[in-house]
């Protein structure tokens, strides 16, 4: 049980709203709130209109208040909701008053944390709650609801459940030979093992892909100079964000906007011109622009119409073919005469009009063309997707030590086989919570009847 001193924050956004909430957690969450109502008793779960009174006395608000008696709250805790006006200096006034009898500020993160440590939700879940706040499209709020709910959870407990069947029956090999096995144990174990295997790579696989519906698209406008890239940004924010001039390496660092593309909001980044360069702050930029396009989900790139292909267009198809991003090419300039030769380009997505006069055809066929590789991109289909690094790096660990067992269990190791299946479980438990040792003897006992 986590530390029962009662906790106060603000739970709704700063600024000027019709509502504001504060919250309070812990054990006085209920004597508080008498003490600023007046009011002595609570119905469970059922909003009451109230005054509100500061420590003098003197009238703040009417306001709801809310009672969720523990447990059955999101910590886990007696928990007070006071619903008021959203005014500044109210919501402070009442925040205050908590504060004044005897609640503290929370932290970041503390009633989460608080119901984490709780059991109320697992680390799956906490980390789905706040990224379900950050979410950049509907399509990861559909994602991120899934993991709330328990998926991963499931998920994971699928994984350990097999991995605790392994190494309870290795450690009844190792400690217990004389017991009776079944014939066919390492059967089982390597169809397990191949299972967990496949399992984690198709999540992988699948979690790579979605990964810009949790923290949002980036897409890359690359070129090199005078192409029409900074213009293009402007269309596309529909104002003037980047600086347009005709003399060559004008945009020197990345510039970074976020617009909206149907239901997804989406990073556009305007880089510097990719050319040779000898000033020293260009070529820093021109290294920006290069990992812009490593960073970026989706690259556009231009090639200028007007202009003869040279090296310096060559160098940017070189990096087009050797990235595995998705792409539109993107002829500019059509109005303007034709010097390009278009078969040194594998392919021409876009023919655009790039200029003060920019066609409103030509912007709306690029933002459909990008809406429709992110509504690929975004499709919530079966399979389990992580949302955070720290996810993908525990189901990482995990495979790491899965294929290293299968490799050792062929030579009979069955104590440095154990050794990495427990490895494996401790890796995919830091997900969800971690492991214990007696989870195992529960399933080695009570598989076994072994003690007896």
């Amino acid at each position: 049980m986590y530390d029962d001193d009662t906790i106060v924050a603000i739970a709704t956004a700063s600024g000027v709203g019709a509502i504001s909430i504060i919250r309070l957690s812990g054990k006085d969450a209920l004597a508080i709130a008498s003490k600023i109502t007046k009011k002595e008793n609570f119905t469970p779960r059922l909003a009451t209109l109230t005054k509100l009174y500061d420590v003098k006395s003197e009238l703040i608000d009417e306001s709801l208040v809310i009672y969720f008696q523990n447990p059955y709250s999101f910590t886990g805790q007696d928990i007070v909701e006071f619903q008021c006006h959203g005014g500044i200096a109210l919501t402070n006034m009442i925040l205050q008053a908590t504060l004044a009898y005897g609640a503290r500020l929370a932290t970041s993160g503390e009633f989460s944390k608080r119901a984490y440590l709780n059991g109320k939700i697992d680390l799956s879940q906490a980390e789905a709650i706040s990224k379900l706040i950050e979410s950049k499209s509907e399509d990861g709020v559909k994602l991120l609801a899934r993991q709330l709910k328990g998926e991963l959870k499931e998920f994971v407990e699928e994984i350990r459940k097999d991995l605790l069947f392994i190494l309870a029956y290795v450690e009844v090999s190792i400690d217990y030979a004389e017991e009776d096995l079944p014939k066919d144990i390492l059967e089982q174990i390597n169809t397990k093992l191949n299972n967990i295997e496949q399992k984690l790579l198709t999540t992988l696989e699948i979690s790579k892909r979605r990964e810009g519906m949790i923290d949002g698209f980036k897409v890359a406008i690359i070129g090199k100079p005078n192409v029409g890239k900074s213009s293009l940004l402007n269309k596309l924010l529909n104002f003037e964000r980047a600086i347009v001039s005709s003399i060559a390496g004008t945009t020197r660092d990345t510039i970074e906007e976020n617009i909206k593309v149907g239901t997804h909001i989406i990073k556009i980044v305007d880089t510097a011109g990719i050319r040779d360069a000898s000033d020293e702050i260009e070529k820093i930029g021109i290294e920006k622009s290069k990992q812009a396009i490593e960073e970026a989900d989706i690259v556009i790139a231009l090639f200028d119409n007007s202009n003869f292909f040279d090296e310096e267009d060559n160098k940017i198809n070189e990096l087009l073919n050797a990235s595995t991003k998705e792409k539109i090419v993107a002829l500019n300039k059509c109005d303007l005469e034709n010097n390009f030769d278009r078969t040194k380009l594998e392919k021409i997505d876009l023919e655009l009009t790039i200029s003060k006069s920019l066609a409103e055809s030509s912007l709306k066929t690029l933002i459909d063309k990008l809406q429709q590789i992110l509504d690929n991109n975004g499709i919530v289909s079966d399979g389990m997707t992580l949302i955070s690094k720290h996810q993908v790096i525990s189901v990482e660990d995990t495979l790491k030590n899965i294929l290293q067992s299968k490799s050792i269990l062929i030579n009979g190791e069955l104590e440095f086989f154990a050794h990495h299946i427990t490895q494996a479980l401790e890796n995919i438990s830091q997900i969800t919570r971690p492991y214990e040792n007696d989870q195992m003897l529960d399933v080695m006992f009570g598989e076994f009847c072994l003690g007896k």
